[in-house]
């Protein structure tokens, strides 16, 4: 497919890894921020191919992993309520609370239901005027502009029976949570694309000017992974971290 099958040619990828190799001197930790560059690099091989002077720590990356127990626990709470549909993305079903989780909950029961958008929510409002629908708004700043968009749109059409259960989280707090670590071995963060197209990049450099840590921003396929590699690991041998 043109402008995709461009990005993941082994052979551009193997010049790139090629230059990484020429270009370091010593070993150097790099975190990839968001899941779906894990899956990427994987998927790829590329963790098997860099070199072995250079380790990818996988980072915080999904925000499903990253939602506080006690708002897993609100969650089961107001799902456990049989005059509310409670809907979530499918992700969340089997992360734990305290004592069980969603799936288990619906297992027994309860109303919980997937979707695939929270506008998807706001139509089962519609549909079931006579019960409250509860939306799961979890994610990064990737989601929090479909989230925002649902409570626009329920509120346009009037509706007094929808509401969302808020979870969202931003990349910056958890760069800083991980740089302000004493136990902190991390030297570069790849951003995610996704990401910086939502919120721009703007809160990068005072982090990248504070810790001296580069920050670059890359997107989901070998050769954007393998090109933010490179320019992480070029930064880190010049010691010009910049975001």
């Amino acid at each position: 497919m043109k402008y995709v099958s461009e990005y993941r040619d082994a052979r551009l990828v193997g010049a790139v890894l090629e230059e990484i190799r020429r270009s370091l001197t010593r070993s150097w930790v790099l975190m990839e921020i968001c899941g779906g560059q894990t899956h990427a690099i994987v998927r790829s091989g590329l963790d098997q191919m860099l070199p072995e002077e250079l380790e990818l720590v996988h980072g915080p990356g999904c925000p499903v992993c990253v939602t506080p127990l006690e708002q897993i626990d609100r969650a089961l709470a107001i799902a456990s309520d049989p005059s509310v549909i409670f809907t979530s993305y499918g992700d969340m079903l089997r992360v734990p609370g305290t004592g069980r989780d969603l799936a288990s909950l619906r297992a027994a029961g309860g109303d919980v239901r997937i979707v695939y958008s929270p506008l998807d929510s706001v139509a089962l409002a519609q549909e079931n005027p006579d019960r409250q629908v509860v939306f799961f708004a979890v994610g990064f700043e990737t989601t929090a502009p479909a989230n925002a968009t649902s409570v626009l749109q329920a509120s346009s059409l009037g509706l007094s029976n929808f509401s969302v259960l808020v979870a969202q989280v931003c990349v910056p707090p958890a760069m800083r949570a991980i740089l302000s670590s004493p136990a902190n071995r991390v030297q570069a963060f790849l951003g995610a694309g996704h990401v910086s197209a939502v919120m721009g990049y703007w809160e990068y450099p005072p982090i990248a000017e504070e810790f001296r840590v580069p920050i670059v921003v890359t997107g989901f396929e070998p050769l954007d992974l393998a090109n933010g590699i490179l320019a992480a690991v070029r930064q880190l041998e010049t010691g010009s971290a910049v975001a």
